[in-house]
């Protein structure tokens, strides 16, 4: 059964594809397990994938990196969350807000800032949500003010990937009071050596737990003024448009999720007996597999569509709350059903099934959650 099989995918992301699963089966699936039952940092697997070429080449190779496309990452997504999503998260988030920098920043900020990621001498990261804000990106309330030829930001963010890991972070905070609440807000890039700037790790997620998000305390925090990414006041429309992207690839999140479940209920009841029957044989199991497929076909065949409308500037709004709310969705679903398919079995932690039943509670809530995801999808049909 391969249920990510490539007929559907460009053929420019076919190569990277087949390397991504290549990488997954030899790197991330034999230490899913181990990562996720210690919490550490997959630092090795995260070299390892520096070491194949398949880290952080999401930036240009004017900077150093392969310039892989909105495509090529879904597809790298598709085949390192369905090996497993936290040592997945760790490997994509390594490159995280790098977008922004390359199409807002200065020539400088790109020479300075995004060639040591590409050449996988450094790790970046993203800070948007805070410890009691999170999908309200115009309710955020960490701040930064001007003093001299610096910016002074204080505040805190919250569910930071690589807070602590990451040499330098693209962060957004309010620099305005305009009654237009949504130009009240800027990004800047903040080195995590910057005076002012502490973090620490959120401990004992309950899924993905081999990727690291962190609590940033910013007292003071000093950066100079020309860390300032683009224009002060347009941190918001920057976001929205980088969210755009961000949430096809989440949606790979969740049809990677899918995939591992279906295939885990699919092999489990292939090869179980019960009330002298293979458990296959029972209709009601049979329904049970036939409507995950149903929904992780439906699930990819919007979601790569969704990745063509987004690359090519259509809709991208519309299509991005599409496809990640149905994938990430689906994903809940299968893994629900592949659970019930375990019967007691599924609740013992050494099964694949249940660390999949964990992870996906998690992207049904990043890249804005799906609650939100509606209002967009509903406000850009009319």
């Amino acid at each position: 059964m391969d249920l990510l099989e490539e007929s559907v995918v460009p053929e420019h992301a076919r190569d990277v594809k087949q390397q991504a699963r290549e990488f997954a089966a030899e790197h991330i699936e034999p230490n899913a397990e181990e990562y996720f039952e210690s919490g550490e940092y997959p630092w090795e697997v995260l070299e390892a994938g520096m070491d194949a070429g398949l880290i952080a080449q999401d930036i240009s190779e004017e900077y150093g990196g392969s310039g892989f496309d909105l495509q090529q990452v879904l597809a790298i997504a598709e085949e390192f969350y369905r090996a497993d999503a936290g040592i997945a998260l760790t490997l994509q988030l390594a490159s995280f807000g790098c977008e922004i920098v390359e199409h807002y920043g200065s020539e400088e900020q790109k020479e300075e800032f995004l060639r040591p990621v590409a050449e996988n001498d450094q790790i970046s990261g993203l800070a948007v949500s805070e410890p009691d804000t999170g999908s309200d990106l115009a309710g955020m309330t960490t701040s930064a003010e001007k003093e001299g030829d610096e910016w002074v930001l204080n505040g805190e963010k919250y569910w930071v990937g690589n807070a602590v890991e990451a040499d330098w972070l693209t962060l957004y905070a309010k620099t305005g009071d305009k009654d237009d609440r949504y130009s009240n807000y800027s990004m800047f890039i903040v080195p995590t050596d910057a005076p002012g700037y502490e973090a620490e790790h959120i401990p004992e997620k309950m899924g993905m737990r081999a990727s690291k998000q962190g609590h940033i305390v910013l007292d003071d925090c000093r950066i100079p003024e020309e860390n300032l990414v683009g224009t002060e006041g347009g941190g918001f429309y920057m976001l929205a448009d980088f969210f755009n992207h961000g949430r096809v690839v989440v949606g790979g999140h969740g049809l990677g999720l899918a995939a591992a479940a279906i295939e885990e209920a699919w092999e489990f009841v292939h090869g179980r007996n019960a009330f002298g029957r293979n458990v296959s044989e029972f209709q009601a199991v049979q329904h049970d597999l036939a409507d995950m497929r149903l929904e992780f076909e439906a699930a990819r065949s919007l979601n790569w569509r969704a990745a063509e409308k987004v690359a090519n500037g259509e809709d991208a709004g519309f299509w991005a709350a599409c496809c990640k709310t149905k994938s990430t969705e689906v994903a809940m679903h299968c893994a629900e059903r592949g659970m019930q398919l375990h019967g007691g079995r599924s609740v013992l932690g050494e099964r694949r099934i249940a660390r999949v039943y964990r992870d996906v509670r998690i992207p049904v809530i990043y890249e804005g959650a799906n609650e939100i995801q509606r209002n967009l999808i509903y406000r850009q049909s009319r």
